[in-house]
């Protein structure tokens, strides 16, 4: 490699480094603020968690690395320990305000630990490329936290700890901008077409955004925008065309997914507060099952018709190659939600001093405040 092209390879893996680090800080730090009195622990526990995370996925990678016999850059392993972290800050959605930090740091290193062995286990067997298996990541973490969530006692309905205010909801829109902005980045990481896609990945994000607007104005009883539809709806197209971005080819069909994602988001948030989690007695705090989980559903299973669509005139391994990838999402989704309660019912237990039901989205418990919670 001459060294122009090197300095450009190296240039281009550091900006992928920045874009990433600041989705993980900047993005998803404020993305989860949106509870009243839970703005200090949602910040710092996610500035700890990704620091340790990221020390900690790259300890698992060298241990996997070792035993393949494989060499790896550097820069490269931590761009996907940062990217592998997205999974634990979509985990800690679920279960926010309710977790303490002990349970949290635990619950980082198991899932951590599980979802890079279930990487290893689709690259390995499934031969599913490094770019698919690392776009799991959502579904991975939506459904490792809503079975780790259901291990917790729910939140007093009468409470309003866990309602938004206007200071709130803003400062949780400028996580979403800044996902937003840096999601087309995130997606064409470990891609071999990165121009296709970033672009994709932009007509998807912007098509959910115009989406989002257009059904929060036909949702509310007011015909006004409710700004929780568009925090959580305006990222639900980079989600799902994820998993195929780098294959469309037609920018039409990102958007169409774009659409379907955002519908699936608002209509989504509806049924589970109305229809799923009650019955289930299930506390989804940040709604990370329809804005992560349900639009990953839709990108993988698109995956799979982009990829009939595709090898259509060569049936013989037709079967076969539709196989693999159904498979790598049945496995990714099934170890999530077993993992995911199996950690929930153990870091549940007296030992590790759970968050009384009275203490929940409450800075007060964790940090100090010498002004005496002026204004709380």
């Amino acid at each position: 490699m001459s060294v122009h092209k090197y300095f450009l390879s190296s240039v281009h893996v550091g900006c992928a480094f920045q874009d990433v680090n600041h989705m993980m800080i900047f993005g998803f730090g404020f993305f989860l603020m949106f509870l009243k009195r839970y703005g200090f622990s949602t910040t710092g526990f996610n500035l700890l968690l990704m620091v340790l995370g990221v020390q900690c996925s790259m300890l698992i990678d060298t241990f996997i690395l070792l035993l393949q016999e494989k060499s790896q850059h550097h820069l490269e392993r931590l761009i996907e320990a940062a990217m592998s972290m997205t999974a634990v800050v979509i985990s800690t959605g679920a279960v926010l305000g309710k977790a303490n930090p002990v349970q949290l740091i635990l619950m980082t290193v198991l899932e951590l630990i599980v979802f890079r062995m279930t990487r290893w286990m689709n690259d390995t067997f499934l031969q599913v490329t490094d770019n698919i298996s690392m776009m799991h990541v959502h579904l991975f973490g939506a459904y490792f936290g809503l079975a780790f969530s259901s291990c917790f006692s729910e939140p007093s309905p009468r409470t309003d700890k866990n309602a938004r205010t206007p200071k709130s909801d803003l400062l949780s829109m400028l996580g979403t901008l800044f996902l937003w902005v840096f999601w087309p980045s995130f997606n064409s990481v470990l891609s071999d077409s990165k121009w296709r896609a970033i672009y994709n990945t932009y007509f998807g994000l912007a098509v959910s955004a115009v989406t989002a607007f257009a059904l929060s104005v036909l949702t509310t009883k007011d015909g006004k925008f409710r700004m929780s539809h568009i925090h959580s709806a305006a990222l639900a197209g980079g989600v799902a065309v994820g998993y195929a971005a780098h294959s469309i080819k037609y920018p039409w069909i990102a958007m169409v997914l774009g659409l379907l994602a955002s519908v699936i988001a608002i209509l989504g948030s509806y049924c589970s507060q109305r229809c799923l989690n009650p019955p289930l007695k299930l506390h989804d705090t940040s709604g990370v099952h329809f804005t992560f989980g349900m639009p990953a559903v839709l990108g993988a299973l698109a995956q799979v018709i982009l990829l009939i669509i595709k090898n259509w005139n060569n049936l013989p391994s037709l079967g076969y190659l539709v196989m693999i990838q159904v498979g790598a999402f049945c496995l990714t989704i099934s170890v999530a939600l077993i993992t995911g309660l199996i950690a929930g019912l153990i870091l549940n237990l007296r030992l590790f001093k759970t968050t009384p039901v009275s203490k929940y989205f409450e800075d007060q418990f964790y940090w100090e405040f010498p002004h005496l919670a002026v204004g709380f």
